[in-house]
């Protein structure tokens, strides 16, 4: 013997179809967010991330494109996340470039040309990632490095900080 509640509840299911679930409106929602990622993962260029690093920060306005980066920590210059020189060492040169930083520049300049065989020495990018506290002579080695395994365009990795209201922004032009 059933309750009355039971009854009316069994009545209620035969008269709707038994209550199915429509899934094309389902389906139609993820297909739409799955193209919305899609379209808007392409604008987002991510650079590794370093515990240990604080970039500086700049008002740039120009987004971080994949290249080359080489990273430089309190006691490690990496290129692609691969140790290349220990920073103690290469301040002890007194030589201007950094050998097997160059080496290895020059190695990953084999690389992508095997991707792009156009790519000349003014498309050619390295991004620089280093500590806001990083010496000038230790950028300086680093700079002339990536210009003696020819790289034309150097960029230096920062934090993106918004401007006050009524703030004037200078502009830099990249080299």
């Amino acid at each position: 013997m059933k309750s009355r509640k039971a009854n009316r509840m069994e009545k209620h299911h035969k008269r709707h179809g038994g209550g199915s679930l429509n899934l094309i409106s389902l389906m139609d929602i993820f297909t739409i967010l799955v193209f919305f990622l899609l379209v808007n993962s392409q604008d987002v260029e991510v650079l590794p991330n370093a515990k240990d690093l604080q970039l500086p920060e700049s008002y740039a306005e120009q987004r971080a494109r994949e290249n080359v980066v080489v990273m430089v920590t309190a006691d490690q210059v990496l290129v692609q996340g691969r140790l290349v020189a220990d920073v103690k060492k290469v301040m002890s040169q007194d030589a201007v470039v950094i050998p097997e930083l160059e080496k290895e520049l020059r190695l990953q300049t084999s690389r992508l040309q095997i991707k792009d065989t156009q790519a000349s020495v003014e498309d050619r990018e390295v991004t620089i990632m280093g500590d806001r506290e990083l010496p000038y002579s230790l950028l300086k080695k680093i700079m002339a490095s990536c210009t003696a395994a020819q790289y034309g365009k150097i960029s230096l990795a920062v934090t993106q900080e918004a401007p006050e209201p009524g703030e004037v922004i200078a502009r830099v032009s990249s080299w």
